[in-house]
């Protein structure tokens, strides 16, 4: 988010190096898949625990489960905004990591007691940490390198690795750990995946505990920001904050968020559009241009997040998972099909399009998001194709549609969400790429909230059946593919918008 700091621009601290890059980058990557375990253990396990514990697996808690979920998604997200300008202006990088750290620990401990408040309070503390650490490493790798560092790209690259490593993991051995851990059945277990996920955010505190040190000032406070009370009012703020985020939770919810971040997406956009016409038409235009493309992104989330609800619900109750020698897969192993296929595939993509470059024929940011939009409807054509034509005499349709559609949707992603990241940093008013960056981040809460309230709508009062199912991922796929067709269509009217930016 903060790029375009004063410490990003300055040259980088002379590093040793480790297989080509800074020494550092790989204690960063560590920190980080630690972060990202903890953080899809929770995101596959939340609604089936809840549903589970609090419900006693009547499927009529499913729609409240797709609530919390997606409100829970929506706070990450938006909460990143502020944690960014707290590391930013306030305490530096390295504070604000290790004690997001800290409190997302508190947050998934808490989350064992068997309790609706508490667990509220957890999903609270969780929210309120991750967004004083998620901006902030990013921002810290980039400093890593020189401005002009042609190794700049591909240590983020290895970084990203680092984010679908721990997502590739967590689901495979809290999954395992659900179901075997104990000799008691899965749904009794889920507060296993929370333990475990809360020793996984202290592996990633204490991790950057003692690696911080070969940072060599990189993340640390600016000048005038070194005292330790800056850090306590940060403290206190955040233990203000919670109360705040819990009855966003508990009382607002996915119906009332969707007001408080469209007044938020409100005021970023009317900032950016004083902002641009202090310059000139073009960058008036450029601005409009990416607030268009603010739009379609959030339809695209809306429906991607559903790996964390109705898709999770379909694999539990309406998928064949029996394999060979009576093996049962377990559902949040379908949580690690994403994050590998785009360790296949990103290479593939990024082949692709270079490929396409050299001939001129690269498609411009708005196609780019139009084939995100129309390969996430495809996952779902998969599903309603299953559900229409191959329902088992149990009543299950194969394990294969939803694989495919997981592999469908990750295509979708990587045409879309890196493209986003740097649509913002060509498009955005010089002066607040920052601002700008908070709302792309907007626009992934908004998808989040809303794939909770979409979610719900296809569990109804008393949960997901086949044709609830159908129903829904048939308007998902009709919803994403007319969109990313309206966006190709519309796209040579944002290229010119964009008056030249590739």
């Amino acid at each position: 988010m903060t790029d375009t700091s004063t410490a990003a621009a300055n040259a980088a601290p002379d590093f040793p190096q480790l297989l080509g890059h800074p020494r550092p980058l790989w204690m960063l990557f560590m920190t980080e898949f630690w972060e990202r375990f903890a953080y899809y253990s929770v995101s596959w396990a939340l609604v089936l625990y809840i549903v589970a514990q609090f419900f006693h697996g009547d499927p009529a808690g499913q729609a409240w489960a797709a609530g919390i979920y997606g409100a829970y998604t929506a706070l990450i997200y938006a909460a990143s905004i502020f944690g960014g300008f707290l590391a930013d202006r306030v305490i530096g990088y390295q504070r604000s990591i290790l004690l997001g750290a800290g409190v997302m620990a508190a947050g998934l401990f808490t989350l064992l007691v068997p309790s609706k408040p508490l667990m509220m309070l957890g999903l609270a503390l969780v929210i309120a940490g991750d967004g004083l650490f998620k901006p902030n490493i990013s921002t810290m790798v980039g400093q890593l390198y020189g401005r002009d560092d042609p190794r700049r790209d591909r240590g983020f690259t290895l970084f990203y690795m680092g984010i679908n490593a721990g997502a590739f993991v967590a689901p495979l051995l809290t999954g395992w750990m659900a179901g075997h851990f104990t000799d008691t059945p899965m749904q009794q277990n889920y507060r296993v995946v929370f333990g475990a996920a809360g020793v996984g955010m202290l592996l990633s505190m204490l991790w950057f505990w003692f690696g911080r040190r070969s940072l060599k000032g990189v993340g640390r406070p600016l000048a005038g920001m070194e005292g330790r009370g800056r850090v306590l009012w940060v403290l206190v703020g955040t233990a203000l904050a919670v109360p705040l985020i819990y009855a966003m939770l508990a009382y607002v919810g996915a119906d009332g968020l969707q007001w408080l971040l469209g007044l938020l997406f409100v005021g970023v956009a009317a900032a950016l559009i004083v902002e641009a016409l202090r310059h000139d038409r073009v960058q008036l235009h450029r601005v409009i241009a990416m607030l268009i493309v603010f739009v379609f992104s959030v339809l695209f989330w809306t429906f991607y997040f559903q790996f964390g609800t109705s898709l999770n619900f379909l694999a539990e109750n309406w998928v064949d998972r029996q394999m060979f020698g009576g093996w049962t897969f377990p559902v949040g192993w379908f949580q690690s099909v994403t994050p590998l296929a785009i360790l296949v595939f990103a290479p593939l993509v990024t082949l692709v399009w270079s490929a396409l470059g050299r001939r001129n024929a690269e498609p411009s940011i708005p196609r780019k998001f139009g084939f995100g939009l129309i390969f996430n409807g495809l996952g779902f054509v998969v599903l309603v194709y299953a559900l229409k034509d191959l329902l088992g005499p149990t009543g299950l349709i194969p394990f294969w549609p939803l694989v495919l559609c997981y592999v469908m949707q990750t295509l979708g992603e990587l045409c879309l969400s890196p493209i986003g990241l740097s649509m913002v940093t060509k498009l955005a008013p010089p002066r607040l790429v920052g601002l700008a960056m908070g709302g792309w981040f907007l626009s992934l809460a908004a998808g989040g909230d809303f794939s909770g309230l979409v979610a719900g709508s296809i569990s109804g009062e008393h949960g997901m059946t086949v044709a609830s199912a159908l129903s829904g991922f048939s308007f998902c796929f009709w919803a994403l593919v007319g969109s990313g067709v309206l966006l190709l269509a519309i796209s040579p009217l944002i290229n010119r918008l964009m008056h030249g930016v590739k």
